[in-house]
């Protein structure tokens, strides 16, 4: 009996020792944002923070989001499972009509909860910050009744180990921060024309860029103050990429391309694969990190889950191919398919009699250049390549060799170099068969009643009376 209650005593110690050895793992994640940092080589924009993050940690240069728009992409990787497989790929839909997650499958923090991990998706910041988080959630599909356990970072000390997300507005339309780009200077892709208006424009989102650093270094202060820096894992990303006129809701790189900036803290012994200092050309996708942070917190990746784990003890090989997908944004219905490996780039489109520029309110309204490249195409003034988004039609096909042609400009779609040729066929093949596999459910269309209601099975609610309030970053 002596034996047995010793034996029984130092396994609870045990157990308890590895508790407390979990580390934190905090989210940072900024909206609408692709790579634009100093670190990624990024012009005109001041990063001190996240570059030193960077410089410290790990840096990670090919990591993409499986959607270029917020709720589709904050769909997949709150669950690990691609947005199209789980059914909530158009975006902000199934808002109103009771639709829940398949069988077995769980928003992130419900299973790290289950793991005996706080969680939380924090908004209330301390007075010091100066500003509060957005809280964002936006899925496409009804809420567990307590996705989070609070919204407040003074609950993160007392409740540890914890999983937290925190939201970052800055980058998402409309801009508001202080200029510090100058227009004159800042680096135009040639898909863009070379524009007042365009140069205001990116100087204003690398000016939101400078300013969602100078918050990331409050989050830094904070967990300093409350002795976090050393047990809490911190992993910086966006939710899909840019918000710019080819990125956002477009599955070229500038859509799906996000930064990825992960620093290992020092009480914790870090995981295999993990290399302070480096810069990593993996292929990973947004998906990955969320069965990797399972993984940190001792949690085995759950059965059917799409998402890889890429450091640990439990790493998957490395990925050969990352795939992504847009439906329905707004009112406005496209179905794109994209696959890329190291070198290229390949996307499906299974609505080619539709142009680039297809009516969409948001676009029209928030972004400028989308307006301008209708105005200079009928002037005539667009270069071959900006000419290429005033269409009247989209490729059905489309593939790009991003070694040579970064900016995604010349479509070797249908070139007659055996090289192009054979990476279109295998890639084309890949990813058709990525949809079966991964059961595609975009493959059926949205009712076309709920499609022109952007989303919704019920009537819109009427538009509110009076001045709207200032949103608050």
């Amino acid at each position: 009996m002596i034996r047995l209650l010793a034996f029984l005593s130092l396994a609870f110690a045990i157990s308890l020792h590895a508790q407390e050895k979990r580390p934190n793992i905090l989210w940072l994640i900024a909206e609408d944002f692709g790579p634009d940092l100093g670190c990624y080589g990024a012009k005109e924009v001041s990063s001190p923070v996240l570059d030193a993050l960077a410089a410290k940690g790990m840096r990670f240069t090919r990591y993409y989001t499986t959607a270029p728009v917020c709720s589709a992409s904050r769909s997949a990787f709150n669950t690990g499972m691609y947005q199209t497989t789980i059914g909530a790929h158009n975006h902000r839909s199934h808002r109103d009509d009771g639709y829940t997650l398949p069988a077995g499958v769980k928003v992130i923090s419900e299973r790290m909860r289950d793991a005996g991990y706080f969680t939380a998706n924090v908004r209330d910041l301390p007075p010091e910050a100066g500003f509060k988080g957005t809280g964002k959630t936006d899925w496409n599909f009804k809420e567990p009744a307590r996705p989070f356990d609070s919204a407040n970072w003074d609950d993160l000390k007392q409740h540890q180990p914890f999983y937290a997300q925190l939201n970052f507005q800055e980058t998402h339309r409309t801009f508001h921060a202080p200029p510090h780009a100058d227009p004159a200077k800042v680096e135009i892709p040639p898909y863009y024309p070379d524009h007042e208006v365009t140069r205001k424009d990116m100087a204003q989102y690398l000016d939101a860029a400078t300013e969602l650093d100078r918050k990331i270094a409050k989050v830094m202060e904070l967990l300093k103050r409350d002795g976090l820096m050393e047990n809490t894992v911190i992993c910086f990303m966006g939710d899909h990429g840019a918000a710019h006129v080819r990125a956002k809701q477009f599955c070229y790189e500038e859509g799906l391309h996000t930064p990825l900036i992960m620093h290992w803290p020092s009480a914790i012994p870090a995981p295999a694969g993990y290399e302070a200092g480096k810069v990593s050309d993996r292929l990973l996708m947004s998906i990955d990190l969320t069965a990797t942070t399972l993984s940190w917190a001792g949690i085995a990746k759950p059965q059917g889950m799409q998402g890889q784990v890429f450091m640990g003890a439990h790493a998957e090989p490395p990925r050969e191919y990352v795939f992504g997908a847009r439906d329905r944004c707004d009112m406005t219905v496209f179905r794109f398919r994209t696959v890329r490996d190291a070198r290229y780039r390949y996307i499906h489109n299974f609505t080619p009699d539709r142009p680039f520029l297809q009516h969409n309110a948001y676009k029209e309204k928030q972004y400028p250049v989308w307006n301008l490249i209708k105005e200079l195409a009928a002037q005539d003034k667009l270069t071959p390549a900006q000419a290429v988004l005033a269409a009247p039609t989209m490729p059905e096909e489309e593939l790009y060799d991003l070694q040579e042609d970064p900016f995604e400009i010349h479509n070797l779609g249908k070139s007659n170099n055996p090289e192009h040729r054979a990476a279109r066929e295998r890639l084309s093949s890949v990813l058709d068969a990525w949809i079966e596999q991964t059961n595609d459910q975009g493959r059926i269309p949205e009712p076309e009643d709920v499609a022109k209601n952007e989303g919704r099975t019920k009537p819109a609610p009427p538009a509110k009376q009076g001045k709207a309030k200032k949103k608050k970053a």
